[in-house]
């Protein structure tokens, strides 16, 4: 069982969303090639704890990897938003979604590092993000938030029922000008005389 602390404002009226805390780890790893001998990758969300502060931090670092904390980011869960967590938790694997980019960070390392921005529930929110061509990965969701998420999802999301499409056939014809088309069976053969 993970300790991540759901907030909801049922609860706490200081909280206008449901919310969880959450702290990003980043990993930095060596690879084989020549080219980029490192890259970045997402390791985990966490949850966030008091002791954990508001920068980022070094954990480890050797030759082969780096990890950073990157503390103080709250998921929050939005009504307009809930198709997007119904995607999210009706997935064989429910996960966090974090959008993260290279940043130099002068103060915390004499290269640029990866550093996260967003962290989210909803398929939407990816979605929209990868449509934006920025960088995002995912990692799974632990049991206790998704059955948080999928509490949400129960009381807020409305599963659209189907509307039936008229068959095409019953569509108007229209010209490229948007005018209705005619359609003639009688045959025409080519050129004068002919008819």
């Amino acid at each position: 069982m993970s300790d991540f602390l759901m907030h909801s404002p049922d609860t706490d009226s200081a909280v206008p969303h449901p919310c969880v805390a959450v702290a990003v780890v980043m990993r930095r790893e060596r690879i084989d090639n020549r080219w980029q001998p490192w890259r970045w990758v997402l390791a985990d969300v966490v949850p966030d704890e008091e002791s954990f502060g508001t920068r980022p931090r070094l954990l480890l670092k050797d030759d082969h990897e780096e990890r950073w904390l990157h503390p103080g980011f709250v998921v929050e869960l939005f009504l307009s938003d809930a198709e997007g967590y119904y995607l999210n938790v009706t997935t064989q694997q429910p996960c966090f979604w974090v959008v993260w980019r290279m940043e130099e960070e002068a103060a915390l390392a004499d290269e640029p590092i990866a550093v996260p921005q967003i962290v989210t529930l909803s398929y939407h929110d990816a979605g929209r993000w990868l449509d934006a061509q920025e960088t995002v990965e995912q990692v799974p969701a632990p049991p206790d938030v998704v059955q948080w998420l999928q509490h949400f999802v129960d009381q807020h999301y409305v599963l659209e029922a189907k509307h039936r499409q008229r068959p095409q056939s019953f569509k108007t014809l229209q010209d490229r000008f948007g005018n209705p088309a005619r359609v003639s069976t009688e045959k025409k053969f080519g050129g004068p005389g002919h008819g």
